[in-house]
């Protein structure tokens, strides 16, 4: 994991991380997601007091996360040692795996905890076998991971900028990480927001928070406004009228990409639409108010089509 001097800010990463979203109910399920990472760790389990010794504090922290994590059967032993990185992971076949941390992190202690998560979730996906193709993008996943399963709110309060210097753990930016934070505060009905000591993190997460509730807010969802309502009618009739003269075959036609649903030519027509939760694509016959249930992640959304 790296830190940076350079904070890049707003949503770059966006279609990556929410395709994260989606892989993970893919591969732990809703209901193991919600039995099993149903709190977020404690601020208490990964915090080292001033006067706590070093090295058993760190082993304290690490092992309050993989139990956290679910990985009762692996152990994290961690170690110091300079280099450019802020923490590195060694991956092998386990049960030990070995976290290195770099020294500056003696000084730091709050942030000792964030710099951890993050390489321990390294380890849960390698034992989920879960993973994206390159580098970027397996990282960008890994930082998705950790803050929706309950410990990436503590890399969101390492962020850190003014004053002449500034910091950030992971690859995504500051609201980014207040995003998943956020949707994760929705999905399982949690306020983060006492946890953050950092003013600036605060900050990320109610960005964030503002990206996640507007994906709740998009039509054909009931709650997407008079005006996501005027551009989905807009949209639905000019899709009606591109199907009617092409006399049928199957065509697609695709919206705004803000909005992310499309038309798809049939008897009768349908729209499909990202799920607000979790961003797998649903279905619905277009009929006017429907009632649709993701698949995936289980929730239920009312659509107004």
């Amino acid at each position: 994991m790296d830190s940076a001097s350079e904070v890049v800010h707003g949503f770059p990463h966006l279609r990556t991380v929410r395709s994260a979203l989606t892989a993970l109910y893919r591969r732990i399920t809703a209901d193991v997601l919600h039995a099993d990472f149903a709190l977020s760790v404690p601020a208490a389990d990964v915090a080292l007091a001033a006067d706590e010794d070093l090295h058993l504090g760190v082993q304290r922290v690490a092992h309050a996360l993989v139990q956290h994590l679910r990985l009762p059967d692996a152990r994290v032993i961690v170690g110091f040692r300079e280099m450019p990185e802020a923490a590195v992971v060694e991956l092998a076949a386990g049960p030990e795996y070995f976290v290195e941390l770099n020294p500056r992190f003696r000084e730091y202690r709050r942030d000792i905890g964030g710099a951890l998560a993050h390489e321990v979730m390294h380890v849960c996906l390698d034992r989920l076998g879960l993973s994206f193709p390159g580098t970027a993008d397996n990282e960008i996943l890994t930082d998705t991971a950790t803050a929706y399963l309950g410990a990436g709110w503590l890399l969101l309060d390492a962020f850190r900028e003014g004053g002449g210097a500034s910091q950030r753990f992971g690859y995504l930016t500051p609201e980014e990480f207040g995003y998943v934070v956020a949707k994760r505060a929705l999905a399982f009905g949690e306020n983060p927001e006492v946890w953050f000591t950092s003013p600036q993190a605060y900050e990320a997460y109610t960005a964030g928070m503002d990206m996640a509730r507007r994906d709740a807010r998009r039509p054909p969802l009931t709650a997407s406004g008079r005006l996501g309502r005027h551009r989905y009618t807009r949209d639905r009739r000019r899709a009606q009228e591109l199907f009617a003269r092409a006399g049928g075959g199957g065509l697609t036609t695709t919206a705004a990409p803000d909005d992310g649903y499309a038309f798809e030519d049939g008897s009768p027509l349908r729209v499909s639409f990202p799920c607000p939760v979790c961003h797998q694509r649903i279905r619905v016959p277009v009929r006017g108010h429907v009632r649709a249930r993701c698949g995936l992640c289980k929730a239920v959304l009312e659509c107004d089509t």
